[in-house]
Parts: structure tokens; sequence; C-alpha cells
């Protein structure tokens, strides 16, 4: 508002003209265009062609357009607060009436065509000058030497890891406790899943700065090792997830030398190429993975030699059965639940550690400079080969584990659009946080599954959720990163020179 008062101040009459006349001709067009499109509808009837009129739907468009153009013109001059308020009021009770405005017998009779897909291309305008607002409003804030509360969120969310890890942890744990039916037990499952392998491709993108396109072949290599040790010689599980693990590590050796001296696009496009390969090969290698028809009767895990079953061969003894229970079929995917939370763990301490040692400091080293990294004496060949090994094993678990869990395996399951999910991920927490590969996990796998009531608008409301946050946050939901070297750190005594090791946002 103080900005709309200073504006107004210092050159009232220009802006209201400019205002003015740019409403009066915005207007005209609106009604020229919109009163031979919509403005008459011709219905062929039997007694012959008729036409009738709808004008009220012509003046309605106009309103919101000039509305609309007039918000824009206002955000040119930096008054952006009166703008984003009514534009997100407006956007909220479109999108109200459409979800609930059937069930209370209210409708907004404001808007123009009693469509509900052109009213929420209305609100989603709105949304759109919502997010211009904001940007306006970060602008803004930079220029003027403002640290906005995202900012002072991720600049103390290192201070608060430990705590808030803890606490994540806990409620991790106790999930299934809290909400225990399958639906919630499954979409956490896939969280966790998407966790693991986000914090896997964290060690070759956000860390070492290497962008892999790829990532997918070696999450298919993982979960073809594991069904086709158990189909050809019948390990279990728990055998085969260190041997997945290593095969997707041997993989990405493979896949390290020749892209050694590549770097950006051309790197991605190799990895890419990588990852297509892995695909094509495991379509056409029908008598060894089968084809395009895939593996099926992937064996289950059992916990401690106790299947999921509900009738046992004589002399086996189930899950239910030890411990006294009912059968539930709730007790194998909370089971599975309690797997995938371990290996992600285990992989996010993994990680977490590597980053504190000499080889993080190296990757952190070798994503700012080659160059320099080269200067110092550091061996940027040695450096991206443990970077895209240790990232693939990491993705051949979590490949191994999707394959147990689903039961079933083919290579349409491994397709390019999971390699650009897992990368999303990656750089919407923000590149090398592990808290903000748990927060996108959240709302890119999350929170689609619980908007899925809303049908049509399910995937409006993510796609305009993504906008918002690339236009809010651009180096993603925690982007500040603390050094992991400090030389002098606070508190050291004058002329001491003291290696201080702390952890980032994640």
């Amino acid at each position: 508002m103080a900005g709309l008062a200073a504006t107004l101040t210092q050159e009232p009459a220009s802006l209201a003209g400019r205002m003015v006349k740019d409403a009066i001709i915005t207007a005209a067009i609106v009604f020229l265009l919109a009163s031979q499109l919509v403005g008459i509808e011709t219905i062929d009837n039997p007694a012959g062609m008729t036409f009738i009129t709808r004008y009220d739907d012509v003046f309605g468009a106009m309103i919101l357009v000039v509305a609309g153009r007039a918000g824009l013109r206002l955000l040119r001059h930096g008054i952006a607060l009166p703008v984003l308020i009514v534009s997100l009021v407006f956007a909220a009770a479109v999108f109200g009436t459409l979800m609930w405005g059937d069930e209370v017998g209210w409708r907004l009779r404001v808007l123009p065509f009693d469509s509900d897909v052109v009213q929420a291309i209305f609100a989603v305008a709105a949304m759109g000058v919502a997010l211009r607002a904001v940007a306006t409003i970060s602008s803004a804030r930079r220029e003027a030497g403002t640290v906005s509360a995202w900012e002072r969120f991720g600049a103390g969310a290192h201070r608060f890891t430990p705590w808030g890890a803890a606490l994540l942890i806990a409620l991790a744990i106790a999930l299934p406790l809290i909400w225990p039916d399958r639906r919630t037990v499954d979409m956490a499952i896939l969280v966790a899943t998407y966790c693991m392998l986000g914090w896997g491709l964290n060690v070759v993108v956000g860390l070492a700065g290497l962008l892999d396109l790829g990532y997918v072949a070696f999450y298919a290599v993982g979960a073809y090792s594991y069904a086709l040790f158990a189909h050809y010689f019948g390990w279990s599980f728990w055998a085969c997830l260190p041997l997945a693990g290593g095969v997707a590590a041997f993989f990405g050796l493979i896949l390290g030398f020749p892209v050694l001296r590549l770097r950006g696009d051309y790197l991605a496009i190799v990895t890419l190429g990588f990852g297509e390969m892995i695909r094509v090969i495991l379509i056409n290698w029908w008598w060894f993975t089968g084809g395009p028809d895939g593996i099926r009767d992937v064996p289950r895990p059992s916990f401690f030699g106790l299947p999921f079953a509900r009738n046992a061969p004589e002399g086996v003894e189930t899950f239910h059965m030890f411990f006294g229970l009912e059968f539930a079929p709730l007790h194998r995917i909370v089971f599975l639940y309690y797997v995938i939370l371990v290996l992600a763990l285990v992989t996010c301490a993994f990680t977490y550690r590597l980053r504190r040692l000499p080889i993080g400091r190296a990757w952190e080293a070798l994503r700012e400079d080659e160059t320099a990294c080269r200067a110092l004496g550091i061996n940027p060949r040695n450096t991206k080969l443990t970077a895209f090994t240790i990232g693939a094993m990491f993705a051949g678990v979590g490949g191994s584990f999707f394959a147990t869990r689903q039961g079933f395996i083919s290579p349409e399951s491994f397709t390019f659009i999971e390699s650009a999910v897992i990368l999303a991920i990656v750089v919407l927490g923000g590149l090398g946080s592990q808290l903000g590969v748990v927060l996108a996990s959240v709302v890119l796998i999350g929170l689609p599954e619980v908007f899925r009531e809303l049908a049509d608008f399910r995937m409006l409301a993510f796609g305009a959720g993504m906008v918002l946050i690339m236009i809010w946050r651009p180096r993603g939901l925690l982007s500040h990163r603390e050094p992991s070297v400090l030389l002098h750190p606070k508190g050291s005594r004058a002329g001491g020179v003291q290696v201080a090791m702390s952890e980032g946002s994640g």
C-alpha cells in the first residue's frame, strides 16, 4: 500500500490517465473479438436456424480482462501487494465454487460463460497475475537488501537440522500407527523411494555438479538384477539387495569412463543416451530379460523367514501365525514401508557422511570449477568416477526394492520421465540439500496423489504450484548452503587457522 500511495503522489494524473486509456483500448478490443466469437450463438433446429445473444458473457469477459490488464500495469510500477491480494481472493473464490459450489447451491454469477473449464482458465490466469506479483515483491526485497523469510529459514536450517531430522524420523516411524490405511502407507512408500533416489542423484548432480539425465538406467539395472537373480537362481531379496547395488555401481563405473572429459550439455546428452540404451537392451534381449513382457512373480521379502501369506505350506509358519495376529494384507505393506524407510535413512546418513569427508569436498570443488580442481591437485577423473559409482549404487538398491514391491517389472517402468522426475526433485529441493530432497519428494510425489480426487483439476493445481515455486524459489526450496570448510570460524582466536565442518541446509 505504501508503494501505491507513493506512486499516486508522485504522478497521479499521468498514471491514472494511462490506466484509463489502456482500459478503454483493451475493452474495445475484447468487445470486438468476443462479440463475434461468443456474443452470438447460432442454433440449428427443425424450424430453421435461429440465434441467441450472449452479451452478458461478453461484458463479463471485458471486465475481467480489463481488471487483469490494470493489475499488470500496476505491477510495472511496483504496486504488487494489492494486486496479489485481489488475484488470490478471486482465484480462491472461483476454485471454491468449482469444487463445492454445487453442494452449497452457490455460483459466481459475475463470471462469464456457464462452463467450468472456462472459469478455471480465468482462475489460472488470476494465479498467474499473483505469481507475477510475488516475483515483483521478491525482486523489490532483493534490491532493497531485505532478506526474505525463506532465505532466513534456509540460512538457519542447518542449526536445527539434527532436531528437524529427529522429528521427521519419529513421524516417519509412527506414520503406519497414526494412519493405518493402505493408501496412506502406499503413498509413504512411494515418497520414501523417491527420497532415496533423490539422495543418490544428489551426489552426482547436487554435490559433484554432473548433470545426469540417465539415472533411471541404474534404477533399472538394480531392479532387473534382483529379478533375474531370483528367477534363475532362486536367491532371496536380502541376498540380492547388495548384489543389485554392486551391479548398478559397476554400470555407473562403466558410464563414468566415456564421460570423463565431457561437461554441461554434452554430459547430459551422453547420460540420456545411456539410459535409453539400457531400456532398449531390456526390450530386445527377450530370452534373458523377458523383453516387453517383463518379469512376473518377483519374490516378496519375508520377515526373518516368516512369509506374509494367508495360508502357507504345511510346516511353514507365517507372520500372523507367529505373532498370533489375524491375517491382514496391510502387514506386508507396512513391512515394505519400514524396509524402504531404513534403506532411505541409510542412504541419507551415508551421503551426509561422505559430504563431510575429503571426497565430498572434492565433489563440491569439482562442481564449482574443474580447472581450479586440477590446479589444486584434485584428480577430476577419480572424483567423477566415485560420484557416478556411488550414485548408481543407491539407484540399484532402490531398483531392487521397486521390483520386490511391484512383483512385476518391465522396460516401460524405466522411461526417461522417471529420470526427469528424480532430477526435478533434486533441483526443486535445492542442489546439495538433504532436507530439500524430502520436501521436494513430498511436493512432487505426495501432493498429486493427495489431490487425485480433484480429477481434472489435479494436474492443473500441480502445474500452478510448480510454476509458483520456480518463480518464487528458482534455486530450490532450500537453496542456502553453508561452506563445508570454514577457515577462521566464528569464535576462533585471531591468527589461528581452524577447519570447521558444517553441514548445509540439508
